[in-house]
């Protein structure tokens, strides 16, 4: 399998982290003479302040416009939100157009965290080091699996990483080749067919695992999408990866919501609201969570306990969290297609 990845697929993680919170991602592609800048290299510099001792990022900080002040050891790294990816990237362009060594450090401090993070059979947790909670499955869910594999991926064919030795190389096709065989043993089987993913699974049985208080064993409408595009960015897709990307998107047209729309709206109390509407105009839908078994959407509170209306979850994790979503729309109606003639794989 060449380690290649497609313009593509470089175009949707770039999408992707353009809107999470990790400011790193807006400098990425700067030209090589804003990072050779007294700008670019206070941000670099600035960004490196972040770096946590076993070489990862915290999330949700801004970790480039001022340096981090406090005791490292009090930062905790994580991939979540686009945490770590976004910085490590940075870090090899800023590298590579400046040859600043500090630059190169910190990349391969954190490329030596994805390593030694990656579990024996293949996955990621949110977390590392590893927690006591939900953190320390492999995680799909914020698309974690996708991103550090994107990473990875850009790693082997990009000229911003050409300063890797070869026995580093060796490791990044080593982990990519692991964490695509963990995505093919995760993938959820119901009546001997291929499904889709759950937002995480258990790091030892691979099972549908438990996430936050209302992010329940299910199969994720989400986050397998971007599963999926993952797989399809693959040059030379073996007949298993073929099967697993036919199987997830037989699976996302059979629990395609037709015929309702999510509406805001302001409630009773003055608060601001969602509910569902019937409208035969609208798009397609598809629910965060189905049911493992029956494949029904359903909704949970913060009290964990499993509902088949949104209307029956209260007004706070309603309006809080995204349980519909067009989420497939562009996976079926064009980049499928694509993939299939790109292929050349005959008509179903």
């Amino acid at each position: 399998m060449k380690l290649q990845i497609t313009t593509i697929y470089i175009i949707l993680l770039l999408l992707i982290s353009s809107t999470d919170a990790n400011v790193p991602s807006k400098y990425a592609n700067q030209p090589v003479e804003w990072f050779q800048s007294e700008e670019g290299h206070r941000i670099a510099d600035n960004v490196l302040t972040w770096q946590t001792p076993h070489g990862g990022f915290p999330k949700s900080r801004d970790t480039a416009s001022k340096p981090y002040k406090g005791k490292s050891e009090d930062l905790h790294a994580t991939f979540d939100n686009g945490a770590t990816i976004d910085e490590l990237r940075f870090l090899a362009r800023a590298y590579s157009a400046t040859k600043e060594p500090r630059y190169k450090q910190g990349f391969l401090k954190g490329l030596s965290h994805i390593f030694v993070a990656q579990y024996p059979n293949g996955g990621w947790p949110q977390y590392y080091p590893l927690s006591k909670s939900y953190h320390r499955h492999i995680t799909f869910n914020d698309n974690v699996m996708s991103r550090i594999l994107g990473l990875l991926r850009d790693v082997s064919e990009s000229s911003d990483y050409q300063f890797l030795k070869t026995e580093d190389r060796v490791k990044v096709e080593d982990a990519v080749t692991k964490g695509i065989d963990c995505i093919l043993r995760t993938q959820i089987k119901q009546d001997g067919k291929l499904t889709a993913w759950c937002a995480q699974h258990d790091e030892k049985t691979l099972e549908p695992a438990w996430g936050r208080s209302y992010e329940p064993p299910s199969i994720s409408g989400a986050e397998s999408v971007d599963v999926v595009r993952f797989l399809m960015s693959l040059e030379e897709p073996t007949p298993e990866i073929i099967a697993a990307i036919e199987g997830s998107v037989e699976w996302f047209r059979s629990v395609t919501i037709n015929g309702i729309r999510q509406e805001r709206f302001t409630n009773a109390d003055g608060q601001e609201d969602k509910r569902i509407v019937a409208d035969p105009d609208a798009g397609p839908l598809w629910a965060r969570f189905y049911e493992l078994g029956s494949n029904r959407p359903i909704f949970l509170d913060r009290d964990s306990v499993v509902r088949y209306s949104l209307s029956e979850i209260g007004q706070e994790r309603r309006t809080g969290y995204a349980y519909y979503g067009g989420w497939a729309t562009r996976l079926l109606a064009d980049e499928y297609p694509r993939w299939r003639e790109k292929h050349k794989l005959s008509k179903k």
